[in-house]
């Protein structure tokens, strides 16, 4: 279970050291892994983190090194990992000099954000080595137990053996020598099993080692599910068997076509070889709620009922559950994009550009927040008053029950994808999830189901009419979920 944070919105006072003071929220909830949004610095005092400069520092604003290092003996105390996120593919816009000091940079390659980091031109051996040794500094230095790669597809290398596999094979080598367990998680938009694969092992796939991947497609459904929405890249997942797919297999995008790219994409994993844990899976994240127009989480969009059944399909399925802070209480605030450029140009070229990105999809240029508004990144700061509060407070309790019942139920931490079955019925909105032994039925559809199926209820959300249960089977009401133990 991870929880994906950023310092300077999780709490009021925006610092890793207020962040230590909600580290038992985190335990009570049942998570094992807190991940941190990136802490380089970057100019002026808030940022998503994604436009750092400095990738050895620690951003002074959340404290600086020393907070980071306490930050990661508080979470060590009360039983939980910590995981950084590193940015490897590019550096920020502002304030960013390596370029004119050595060959850090190379324009051999172009990334969406500027030039590459320079892994495979002329001078680039130096590079490779400062980025690797960035991975072991976080590791033996400041103890963290993970880090999440950021776009690792953008990490633009034509050598024979990539960075991600020296990566890995550093990780490895230190997990060993340190004793405890060392893991790398890429962000990658490839849908390519041999990210994961070990090295060594399938060369068909160009197995690299990294331990563990997010799986977007498997968002991209269930968002689709929930809301409605198709718009843009959700096109593809309107399709009837999409949710039934990724509840069984990470990527709807497997060789097949897809409409968004405009070609074929992905490539299909072997579920009797790759463990589903390996897998990422969420119903939100920064990039998903903040790259929105007006940063609008999943709260914001469905009812508290779709919540709760998107929070049964993630915390019951093969992958390894990720949550975005807030959402297990439904968070009202939004998360939306904030920057604080000192470049003047910066700034407007940052303003304008999102105004026109959105400008495109039929957003009127009024409704997008101004990024550089100190009150939008104000705006996405955490209510910690929420959590006590009414349909809130309950959201909370079903998300903690649901984690403690996965932690307890072998047959729901398994990621063996051999022993997934799925049925999902489109155009009724009805899922029937099979895990070993135990069934988890979710009503996404406005009429009640009846299903047969034998056994007791271990676990239930019903707020539209009651559950009916018997020896043989079970009316589940709309909007409604239900696990049911052998």
């Amino acid at each position: 279970m991870i929880y994906e944070l950023h310092v300077g919105t999780f709490t009021p006072a925006g610092t890793l050291d207020s962040a230590v003071e909600r580290l038992d929220h985190l335990v009570e909830l049942g998570v094992s892994v807190v991940e941190l949004l990136p802490l380089a610095p970057f100019p002026g005092s808030h940022n998503w983190g994604y436009d750092g400069i400095a990738p050895y520092a620690v951003h002074e604003a959340y404290g600086g090194p020393e907070a980071l290092q306490r930050f990661v003996d508080a979470a060590h105390r009360a039983g939980l990992g910590v995981c950084l996120d590193v940015v490897y593919n590019h550096l920020g816009p502002d304030g960013n000099y390596l370029g004119e000091i050595a060959p850090y940079l190379t324009d051999k390659h172009a990334t969406p954000w500027g030039q590459a980091v320079n892994l495979d031109a002329p001078g680039s051996d130096p590079v490779r080595a400062w980025l690797l040794d960035n991975v072991a500094l976080w590791f033996r230095d400041f103890h963290v137990d993970g880090l999440r790669l950021d776009a690792v597809h953008e990490l633009k290398d034509d050598r024979a053996t990539h960075v991600l596999e020296e990566m890995s094979a550093l990780t490895d080598r230190m997990s060993a020598e340190l004793g405890r367990p060392l893991w790398l998680v890429a962000e990658s938009d490839r849908n390519d099993p041999g990210t994961v694969t070990p090295r060594g092992a399938g060369a068909a796939v160009g197995g690299v080692g990294v331990h563990g991947q997010w799986a977007d497609d498997i968002h991209h459904a269930l968002h689709v599910a929930l809301t409605g929405e198709t718009q843009g890249y959700y096109a593809d997942f309107a399709a009837p068997e999409a949710l039934g797919k990724v509840l069984r297999t990470p990527f709807f995008h497997d060789g097949g076509y897809s409409s968004f790219r405009g070609r074929s994409h992905g490539r299909p994993v072997d579920a009797a070889t790759v463990p589903g844990w390996r897998f990422v899976a969420s119903l939100q994240t920064h990039d998903q709620v903040g790259n929105r127009a007006t940063g609008d989480r999943l709260s914001q969009l469905v009812g508290v009922d779709l919540l709760a059944c998107g929070a049964a399909l993630l915390l019951t399925s093969p992958w390894t559950p990720m949550l975005f802070m807030g959402e297990e209480w439904g968070a009202g605030t939004p998360w939306q994009f904030f920057v604080d450029h000192t470049d003047p140009g910066i700034a407007e070229a940052t303003r304008q550009g999102r105004r026109a990105e959105f400008g495109s999809h039929g957003w009127d240029e009024l409704d997008v927040p101004d990024p550089q508004d100190p009150e939008t990144f104000r705006r996405s700061q955490l209510d910690w008053s929420e959590p006590a509060r009414g349909d809130h407070a309950r959201l909370l309790g079903w998300y903690r029950d649901l984690i403690a019942l996965r932690r307890s139920t072998p047959d729901l931490r398994s990621g063996d994808l051999t022993e997934v079955a799925v049925t999902w019925d489109a155009a009724a909105r009805r899922v029937d999830l099979r895990r070993g032994g135990h069934r988890v039925l979710v009503n996404l559809g406005d009429t009640p189901w009846t299903v047969e199926a034998a056994g007791k209820v271990a676990l239930d959300w019903v707020s539209k009419g009651s559950l009916e249960h018997g020896p043989d089977g079970c009316t589940v009401p709309p909007e409604s979920a239900v696990v049911l133990a052998p």
